[in-house]
């Protein structure tokens, strides 16, 4: 049986596999999509790469690919990226990065997206893992309160928590916080992403909706290809 490391690995390859000579990619954030990263940069093509955080320009600029900012290019050909489930219909949560703001800016900017993934990220309802939502610093707190209230209507019942990291809150590469909601089954994702994007102070969240074009999963026997 092939662990999760190499089912990631084994995905990362086949996305890089998929860039032509002249595109423009937009790179994603996590550990999965580190790997993309180095398999890319290892094809040596001529590139143009669009970072959705500055882990992952580092990273690239490091392995020699050229890193532009968002806007200073023409379209995005392909993105290739992580998430953290991968549910019915290629609908994901991404965001345990932090950078879930900035990823959904480049997909969104992108003519084609692919996530990938080990076999483990793959289910059949989102929500087992936590629901990233990045909120505006200021008044946080009483947006949070306004997030319990929403999640309240789709029978979530406990309270998202303020991520922090050595004691400290998270900070995106934006500066604003997020907090993780448990959710335990999300059964209608499209409503409950409506609902966190019409509160203010919600900058945005991690539920990618309608985003990816195809997904490359890693398994014991291989890739498989999912379509939406």
């Amino acid at each position: 049986m092939s662990s999760a490391d190499d089912q990631k690995r084994l995905v990362g390859e086949a996305a890089a596999a998929l860039v032509e000579d002249g595109m423009v990619v937009g790179l994603g954030t996590g550990s999965t999509a580190a790997l993309f990263v180095r398999a890319l940069a290892a094809r040596k093509l001529q590139l143009t790469c669009v970072a959705t955080s500055q882990a992952t320009a580092d990273l690239a600029t490091g392995l020699g690919l050229t890193v532009a900012e968002l806007g200073e290019t023409r379209e995005i050909d392909l993105t290739v990226d992580g998430a953290d489930e991968i549910g019915p219909g290629l609908s994901l949560i991404k965001g345990a990065g932090a950078a879930l703001l900035r990823e959904k800016l480049v997909w969104e900017a992108s003519r084609r997206s692919i996530v990938i993934g080990d076999a483990a990220k793959v289910v059949t309802t989102l929500g087992k893992c936590l629901l990233p939502i990045e909120v505006i610093a200021f008044g946080h707190k009483t947006t949070h309160l306004r997030i319990c209230d929403a999640l309240s209507e789709f029978d979530i019942g406990i309270a998202p928590r303020l991520r922090m990291k050595d004691g400290a809150p998270v900070r995106t590469d934006s500066g604003n916080l997020i907090y993780d909601a448990a959710c335990g089954r999300i059964e209608e994702p499209a409503a409950l992403a409506f609902a966190l994007k019409s509160i203010t102070g919600v900058v945005d969240h991690g539920l990618f909706l309608d985003l990816a074009d195809q997904a490359l999963i890693g398994g014991d026997t291989g890739v498989t290809t999912l379509e939406p």
